[in-house]
């Protein structure tokens, strides 16, 4: 059944509004209240890569030993950058393995920029330049740390029980459904509602646990987290100590430190619509104490000419 989604971002061109996104979106409070909802937050949406930092939860409490470098990119969708691949490489080495051991799909690098200069230098696609290779190190990691089958980890059923069991105690609710991501790891349905509720578990949890040093690497280096230029790496330098992450096919979750925490799904897919509604569900609910900072990611200019003719915002 499809969900009921709503009118969320628009894009305008002279006084015409030439593309509407719809989509879904939640925003909980420190008590976890719903303070704002649109459309459907409570149906089942794959959140993508937005499960990653629930997924390096899970590594930590099972024993997996990862520095804070490490852990970002465990949870990251990184650009590959060369500071991506070489800590990806350095979660293997640490667990005595190289990049043969990684599972996931091969790709160029995903950010413009990275993958520019990457195949300019005569770089090609391989596991650890695509935008999961920290995931993936941390999974093999792991399976060699506990003795699991490292050549086949993506099917090892110790592996997978225990990432759905940690996304399903964070997120507090049962997954309705289970797919597979592009990379390869497994991807559940959950809402817009738990997702958010995960999300602030990491952000607000007490320091030296498991939820916390995940927040706390993500914040420190959001650079690792996505890469320069990115705006998930943008939002968290503007709001210190918060927690974001992007998924493909229009997922955004972020969560502040006192536990508020917000879900976006945008139905089209559109990656382009994330940040806005995202930004305004935040700047509407802190106010005055918004950073000016996240002005800049609300709106992106449509151009003509090259000039600027109209805008993408949130309604």
């Amino acid at each position: 059944m499809l969900a009921k989604h709503e009118p969320l971002v628009v894009a305008t061109r002279g006084d015409a509004v030439e593309s509407i996104h719809y989509g879904s979106a939640v925003l909980l409070d420190a008590n976890g209240e719903v303070r704002a909802s649109y459309g459907e937050p409570q149906a089942a949406y794959y959140p993508r890569s937005a499960l990653k930092p629930l997924f390096a939860v899970g590594m930590l409490r099972a024993g997996l030993e990862l520095d804070d470098q490490q852990l970002a990119l465990a949870s990251a969708s990184h650009s590959g950058a060369p500071i991506h691949q070489q800590v990806a490489a350095s979660t293997l080495k640490a667990a005595g393995l190289d990049a043969t051991a990684l599972g996931n799909s091969t790709d160029l690098p995903y950010g413009v920029a990275e993958r520019q200069a990457y195949v300019a230098q005569g770089g090609t696609a391989t596991q650890l330049a695509q935008n999961c290779s920290g995931k993936h190190a941390a999974l093999v990691a792991l399976s060699e740390l506990k003795g699991w089958d490292t050549a086949n980890y993506l099917h090892d059923e110790r592996l997978l029980q225990m990432l759905q069991d940690t996304v399903e105690e964070l997120t507090g609710e049962k997954i309705s459904g289970v797919s597979t991501d592009g990379c390869g790891t497994p991807v559940y349905l959950i809402s817009l509602v738990g997702l958010a509720r995960g999300f602030a578990r990491l952000a607000s949890a007490k320091a030296g646990t498991p939820e916390a040093r995940v927040a706390k690497a993500m914040s420190t280096h959001p650079e690792l987290v996505a890469g320069e230029g990115r705006d998930v790496t943008a939002l968290m330098r503007a709001l210190p100590r918060a927690v974001a992450k992007d998924g493909f096919e229009g997922i955004q979750a972020v969560a502040l430190p006192d536990g508020t925490a917000l879900a976006v799904k945008i139905a089209d897919g559109g990656d382009r619509a994330r940040m806005p509604i995202t930004i305004k569900l935040l700047t509407e609910f802190l106010g005055e104490a918004a950073p000016a900072a996240l002005a800049e990611l609300a709106t992106s200019p449509a151009l003509g000419g090259g000039a600027p003719v109209g805008v993408l915002k949130a309604l």
